[in-house]
């Protein structure tokens, strides 16, 4: 009711400063003006009455209802967030647990490759040792052979270059041994 007063006072000053005819809108001696006043400071009340009373209230529930509603849903926001995260931090560790199971399936099959290819050079290198020292003895047998063919012929080359050089022929006892050293000290050296 205060406000409405004041209101009225504040209409009514101009009207005073402007009644010699400049306003003609303010002329409060005219009886429309003063109807119009009148009537524009019910239409204020009652507009206050109602904005006040019905407006108003519902406004506000609508800004509370909306409050709630703001509140709500920021609260399912969070929780959607917490669960994402825990989400994340569990997808996180099962993929680390994968990674590291992984690693250690791979580090094994290296290792079980490096075994067995460590198994399948230790038995090529037996198989070649043995092939080797096969090989190596068919050398000897071969040498042997070959230098017990040698002897015979040797003497008989030696004898007869001995019997060319010097007109008589040697002692094939004395020949026999002299060629069996020769070859002992070829095959020590």
């Amino acid at each position: 009711m205060r406000r409405l007063s004041t209101a009225l006072l504040l209409a009514l000053a101009p009207s005073a400063a402007l009644a010699d005819g400049e306003m003609p809108q303010m002329d409060f001696s005219n009886p429309l003006t003063l109807d119009q006043v009148g009537w524009m400071a019910i239409i204020i009340v009652v507009l206050y009455l109602v904005l006040s009373r019905w407006g108003l209230p519902q406004m506000g529930k609508v800004l509370e209802n909306r409050a709630a509603i703001i509140a709500r849903d920021l609260a399912a926001a969070r929780a959607a967030k917490l669960e994402a995260d825990r989400a994340v931090a569990l997808l996180t560790a099962t993929l680390s647990s994968a990674r590291t199971t992984a690693q250690a399936e791979v580090a094994k099959a290296v290792a079980d490759a490096k075994a067995e290819a460590g198994a399948k050079a230790a038995a090529l290198n037996t198989q070649l040792d043995a092939k080797l020292a096969e090989a190596e003895a068919r050398i000897v047998a071969a040498r042997n052979a070959a230098m017990a063919a040698i002897k015979p012929v040797a003497s008989e080359a030696a004898g007869e270059m001995l019997l060319k050089l010097t007109g008589s022929a040697p002692a094939q006892e004395e020949l026999v041994r002299r060629v069996d050293d020769a070859l002992a000290a070829r095959k020590a050296a």
